[in-house]
C-alpha cells in the first residue's frame, strides 16, 4: 500500500496540526508498517521528516491555504499512483480522485466563528466539502465525533475517534532542581500558575487574567505569578491590554513561544497548570501536564472532561470566581494538589502515540481494502456543492 502524508503545514506553522502531524508520523515510522510512504512537504523543507527506508520525502508546490491549493494538489498528486491520501489539516484536494482521509481535529471555526481570522474562516469553511469528499475522517475526540455528526451530518460510522497523546519525554523530573533553572532562565517566581497555547480569543487567556486578579485582590494570594508560553496569535492584543488595564504587568510572565525542552520543564516548575479554553477538540496541554506531574484546572467543556476524566478540577470557562477558587485550592491544599498529582499521571498512560499510529494505519488500511465510492447520496451532494461553488473555492483559501 502506498500512503502519502500532506505534511506542508509543518513548514509555516510548527504547533498544532503541526506537532500532530510529526508525533503521528514518527510512531508510524517506528511501527515498521509494511507500506510505502510518500511524505509532501513544503518546497522549502528540504530536511526529510522521516528517514526510514519505506519513507520517502516529496515536494509539493501547491501554497498552503491559498487560492491555488486546490487546483494544483490534484495534478501535483497524478504522477505518485497513491492508494490514499491523508490531509491531516482537515481539507483534502477535492477534485482529486485519490481516496483520502482526514483529519477533523474541532469545529471551533463554527461555533466561534468571531474567534477565526478571515482566511482561516475561507480556508475552513471548505468543511463541508471535505467531509463528504473523504473517505473516512478521524477525530481526537468523541465530543468531535459527536459535534461532527451533529453539526455536518456525517454519519458516525465514517469517523474513528483516534486519541492524540503528550509527546514521550513528558515525564516526572527532580520538581526543586527543575524549578531552579527555570527560574533562572526565564525569570520566575518560585511559585508559577502554567498556561499553555496561542495566544488568542479561544484559550480565554483574558477571562484567566480576570480571575488571577480575583485570586490576588480578593483572597490574597501574593506568593504567585502567571506563566504563559506561546506564540502571540489572532487578537492577542486584547491579552497585552487586559495585563495593563489589570494591573498584571509584574505578576505575569509572555514567554512566547518556547523549545520543547524548556517547555518540559516548565511544566514539572510549575504549581499547576490551567486551561481555561471555551472550546477544544481534545486538548493536549492538560494531558501534557499530567504527564510531567502537574495537577491542571480544565474548563468543564468539549472535550476537556472527557481527556482529564477525573483526575483534574473542572470550572466554568465563563466564571471568573469559580476559576480563581480552583486556582485557590490547588496553591494552598496539598493533599488535593497530591492526590491530583497522582490521578493525572494514572491518566496520562491512558494515551500513546504508539496506539494511534497502530490505529491510523488500520484506519488506512480498512480504507483501501473496502474500496468503498462515496455513497450516491454524498455523490450528489458533492456535485451539487462543486458546482455551485468551484469558482469560488480557491479564491477564499
Amino acid at each position: 500500500m502506498h500512503i502519502g502524508v500532506d505534511a506542508r503545514l509543518m513548514y509555516h506553522q510548527p504547533a498544532g496540526i503541526s506537532r500532530y502531524t510529526w508525533h503521528l508520523l514518527n510512531a508510524m515510522a517506528a511501527i515498521e508498517a509494511p507500506h510505502q510512504f510518500t511524505i509532501y512537504q513544503h518546497r522549502k523543507h528540504r530536511s526529510p521528516l522521516i528517514e526510514r527506508p519505506n519513507f520517502r520525502r516529496a515536494t509539493l508546490y501547491a501554497p498552503v491555504h491559498t487560492r491555488l491549493e486546490q487546483y494544483m494538489m490534484p495534478l501535483e498528486l497524478l504522477p505518485a499512483r497513491l492508494d490514499l491520501l491523508h490531509s491531516p489539516d482537515f481539507i483534502p484536494p477535492l477534485y482529486s480522485s485519490i481516496p483520502t482521509v482526514i483529519t477533523v481535529h474541532d469545529l471551533a471555526f463554527l461555533h466561534w466563528p468571531h474567534f477565526v481570522t478571515k482566511d482561516s474562516a475561507a480556508y475552513y469553511g471548505q468543511i463541508d466539502r471535505a467531509v463528504a469528499h473523504a473517505r473516512h475522517i478521524i477525530v481526537p475526540s468523541e465530543h468531535t465525533r459527536s459535534d461532527l455528526t451533529a453539526q455536518m451530518g456525517v454519519p458516525p460510522d465514517k469517523i474513528s475517534v483516534i486519541y492524540e497523546a503528550a509527546d514521550p519525554r513528558f515525564t516526572p523530573l527532580p520538581q526543586e532542581e527543575t524549578r531552579r533553572e527555570v527560574m533562572k532562565k526565564f525569570g520566575l517566581p518560585e511559585r508559577y500558575v502554567f498556561f499553555v497555547g496561542t495566544i488568542e480569543p479561544r484559550k480565554n487567556l483574558t477571562g484567566l487574567l480576570q480571575a488571577f486578579k480575583i485570586l490576588i485582590d480578593r483572597y490574597n494570594v501574593q506568593d504567585v505569578n502567571l506563566a504563559v508560553a506561546g506564540s502571540r496569535g489572532w487578537l492577542y492584543e486584547e491579552v497585552l491590554n487586559a495585563v495593563e488595564t489589570l494591573d498584571l504587568t509584574e505578576r505575569v510572565h509572555l514567554l512566547d513561544r518556547v523549545s520543547d525542552d524548556d517547555l518540559h520543564k516548565l511544566y514539572v516548575g510549575a504549581r499547576c497548570h490551567i486551561h481555561p479554553a471555551f472550546y477544544e477538540g481534545f486538548g493536549l496541554p492538560p494531558l501534557e501536564a499530567m504527564a510531567c506531574g502537574t495537577p491542571t484546572i480544565v474548563s468543564n467543556v468539549s472535550s476537556l472532561p472527557e481527556v482529564v476524566n477525573d483526575a483534574a478540577l473542572l470550572v466554568d470557562p465563563r466564571d471568573w470566581e469559580e476559576i480563581a477558587i480552583a486556582l485557590y485550592r490547588l496553591l494552598t491544599d496539598d493533599g488535593l494538589h497530591a492526590e491530583l498529582r497522582h490521578m493525572g499521571l494514572q491518566r496520562a498512560k491512558d494515551f500513546s502515540w504508539t496506539m494511534a499510529a497502530e490505529q491510523t494505519l488500520a484506519v488506512y488500511e480498512n480504507t483501501v481494502n473496502r474500496k468503498e465510492p462515496i455513497s450516491p447520496a454524498e455523490q450528489a451532494n458533492e456535485q451539487t456543492r462543486t458546482s455551485s461553488r468551484a469558482p469560488t473555492v480557491a479564491g477564499q483559501g
